[in-house]
């Protein structure tokens, strides 16, 4: 078996309605005023749910993101023909988890992006688990897309979560342990639905990539 406990659990479930300047709005004294109208609806929400994170040079960061910055893509598309400066920098940006890490001038010793569909919080678990870092950031999320979303590029829904996988279990809200076995794979939870069950702190158990996982709380 392989586990790890999970230390600062936080997640953002915005309402549906909001946009990326509502969330600059919302969340403007978390973030350098410099670096916030450039930051997209998914760096903040990451950053939000990173705020307080000691993260130092030795640490590693997970990303899980199916759709990263869609939205920030179908903005400056939307600004055709007169095509808009910002909105081009905005979608060229780096990455949600990267714009609040050099926002914030905290360097890590690895960053792991992974992009993925029916398995993807599997694939953002498994490299957490082995990882070396003793502390592993785990992070998620995608911002809500509009025109894109009909096509299957973009998610319908905006979240962020993140938490700090650790060895210690001392004061850990949690444990995520994967035990390797002949299991036949399960639907795997979205990472929408992995989002939802740590905003809940509802366990969740189930079998996929050569393998049975298990999350519990404290």
């Amino acid at each position: 078996m392989i586990e790890r406990f999970l230390h600062q659990v936080l997640v953002e479930l915005p309402t549906a309605e909001e946009t990326a300047a509502a969330a600059r709005a919302r969340l403007a004294d978390k973030f350098p005023r410099t670096a916030l109208r450039r930051m997209t609806h998914l760096g903040l929400l990451v950053g939000s749910v990173l705020e307080g994170t000691a993260l130092g040079p030795e640490d590693a960061v997970v990303l899980a993101t199916t759709f990263a910055e869609t939205r920030a893509l179908e903005d400056f598309l939307r600004s055709f023909p007169a095509a808009s400066p910002l909105l081009f920098q905005t979608s060229i940006h780096p990455g949600s988890v990267q714009q609040v890490l050099i926002g914030r001038h905290q360097p890590v010793a690895r960053l792991w992006p992974l992009a993925g569909r029916p398995r993807l919080v599997e694939q953002a678990l498994l490299t957490a688990l082995l990882e070396p870092a003793a502390h592993v950031a785990l992070v998620g999320g995608e911002e809500r897309g509009t025109w894109m979303g009909a096509h299957g590029f973009a998610s319908a829904t905006s979240f962020a979560f993140a938490t700090i996988l650790t060895h210690a279990a001392d004061g850990a809200a949690g444990c995520i342990a994967f035990t390797p076995g002949p299991a036949a794979d399960d639907v795997c939870p979205t990472l929408e639905k992995f989002a939802a069950t740590l905003a809940a702190r509802s366990p969740l158990r189930w079998s996929g990539g050569g393998g049975d996982w298990n999350l519990e709380w404290r």
